[in-house]
């Protein structure tokens, strides 16, 4: 059970809960989820948008995410949930048993180009699963269990990433959401429209009483220390820039080096710059350079423009700060040795998120009382649960990812991790939605 107190959030009021101590979970934890069903579900949904090397694209509000988003919706509907769509197309599909606010899970079903068959898609279908499984053996929650799946947490068409969510808390203004422009020039309303998702319910959305998200680790740290399930402690923060550098166009043959305003050698510079910076940090400071654009882009000419991304992410917002402050020097730096411009634009940014210490513990709980060997670890990877965070005691589940594999069509899980992580999220939903076994 949870003792709480409430508190105002941006023109709603949530509560902030403190789990008791646990003693035992209840006897439906120890219900075991079909891992069949499971399984069908996640390949069933992997079939829409599928690419080369057994992966599959939905990128946010593209045709095939529609298509993804129907199907889920159908499978909620088939467990008889109340289904809802809010102002910005997230999607919550609720088993509305007993009384007060719902212990949710949930993900997202959205994609990168090159994705997986696991990521954000097992968060949403054990959530599922967990329902079914409580339906099934005829198990009442004291709450209501809710399963959302959550507006382009990829950020991949549309940034920053983990927009659905960060809209249900109130930490991006819905306009602000629905006028944003993608990569291809598309607009986050008029896609909602277009492919039927712009629903009427409010954002920000009514807080739960609790929030668990089950995923794939996304990093090799579970698989290398062989452990099973993943107790999250939190998520590092996130900073997301995007950096356009002018400098002269010119013959590459005639052009001699000490008179060149070379923007792809800035780009070089900063990625180098970026990879020493996180060596030398160490700990848990990481630096990406994922996407460099060169114009004209021809090989005997020198650009005119390079545009660049920086991915800086640590889970201490002090050494966060101290990263982005000194690539801000050396943008500056560069920009007079070169003789370039240089605009950066801010594309996301998060400060790094503790987990609810009651909800981690419970997942620890859980995985014992399966005797699934387990361990704390933080998230590298952004999530929704970070989101929900702001509102709600929060914790995620993590199952190991092959190699550490993700983003990338080769991302697997064994089914036998799959379905302990379900379980072990089956087992924490029960606990927290007070689920009594029938009578």
């Amino acid at each position: 059970m949870f003792d709480g107190v409430s508190a105002p959030y941006k023109g709603f009021s949530f509560t902030f809960r403190t789990l008791q101590p646990v003693t035992a979970v209840r006897s439906a934890a120890q219900l075991g989820v079909n891992g069949d069903r499971l399984m069908e579900r996640l390949m069933a949904l992997a079939d829409i948008g599928p690419i080369d090397g057994g992966g599959c694209a939905r990128l946010a509000l593209t045709d095939d995410d529609r298509a993804g988003r129907d199907l889920v919706v159908s499978w909620m509907r088939d467990l008889g949930l109340d289904v809802t769509v809010d102002v910005v197309g997230n999607v919550v599909g609720t088993w509305n048993t007993g009384t007060g606010a719902p212990v949710m899970t949930g993900s997202h079903i959205d994609t990168v180009r090159t994705g997986g068959k696991y990521d954000g898609n097992l968060g949403v279908l054990a959530g599922l699963e967990v329902i079914q499984t409580l339906q099934e053996a005829g198990h009442r929650p004291a709450r209501p269990i809710a399963v959302a799946f959550f507006t382009n947490e990829e950020g991949a068409r549309f940034a920053p990433d983990m927009m659905g969510s960060l809209a249900y808390v109130g930490g991006i203004p819905v306009e602000e959401v629905l006028d944003t422009v993608g990569i291809d020039g598309a607009r986050v309303g008029e896609e909602l429209a277009r492919i039927g998702y712009s629903g009427s319910i409010p954002c920000p959305g009514a807080a739960p009483h609790a929030f668990v998200e089950l995923h794939i680790e996304q990093g090799p740290v579970l698989e290398k220390e062989h452990h099973v399930i993943g107790a999250v402690t939190g998520v590092q923060g996130i900073s997301w820039q995007e950096v356009t550098v002018h400098g002269q166009s010119n013959h590459a043959g005639t052009t001699p080096m000490s008179l060149r305003h070379d923007p792809a050698f800035v780009a070089a510079d900063l990625t180098v710059f970026l990879r020493n910076l996180a060596t030398r940090l160490g700990g848990h400071q990481v630096c990406t350079v994922g996407r460099v654009e060169l114009h004209p882009n021809l090989v005997n000419v020198v650009p005119a423009r390079a545009v660049l991304t920086l991915d800086v992410r640590n889970t201490d917002e002090t050494l966060l700060r101290a990263a982005e402050d000194e690539i801000a020097r050396r943008i500056e730096v560069l920009r007079e040795s070169e003789g370039v411009e240089i605009s950066v634009r801010r594309l996301a940014r998060f400060e790094p998120v503790v987990f609810d210490e009651s909800v981690i513990a419970l997942v620890e709980h859980t995985a014992d009382s399966l005797g699934l060997s387990h361990m704390r670890l933080p998230s590298g990877a952004g999530h929704d649960a970070q989101m929900m965070a702001r509102v709600c005691p929060t914790a995620m589940v993590f199952v190991p990812s092959r190699d550490g594999i993700s983003h990338n069509p080769a991302e697997h899980t064994d089914a036998e991790h799959l379905v302990a992580g379900c379980n072990v999220l089956l087992g924490v939903m029960s606990e927290l939605a007070g689920t009594e076994a029938p009578q």
